[in-house]
């Protein structure tokens, strides 16, 4: 369930190249990930309103509801 952020990064004109992946450590929680470059830095500035609130949630609750993220390459 990695689409959460595709349709946030539609709407900017060079894709990411990587994701930063927060897997849910629960059945009932997708996973989150979010437009990141090589080293797993996230452009805050870039996210909408509602990917940016998903991403902090992630942050905040990992450890506890998302396991640790990492930086994985997007599918061309």
């Amino acid at each position: 369930m990695h689409s959460l952020m595709h349709n946030t990064a539609r709407g900017s004109l060079r894709p990411p190249g990587f994701e930063l992946l927060f897997p849910s450590l629960f059945f009932a929680r997708p996973a989150l990930s979010f437009p990141c470059d090589a080293r797993g830095v996230v452009e805050m500035d870039a996210l909408s309103e509602r990917a940016r609130n998903n991403y902090l949630l992630a942050r905040a609750l990992t450890g506890c509801d998302y396991a640790w993220p990492s930086v994985r390459a997007c599918a061309a």
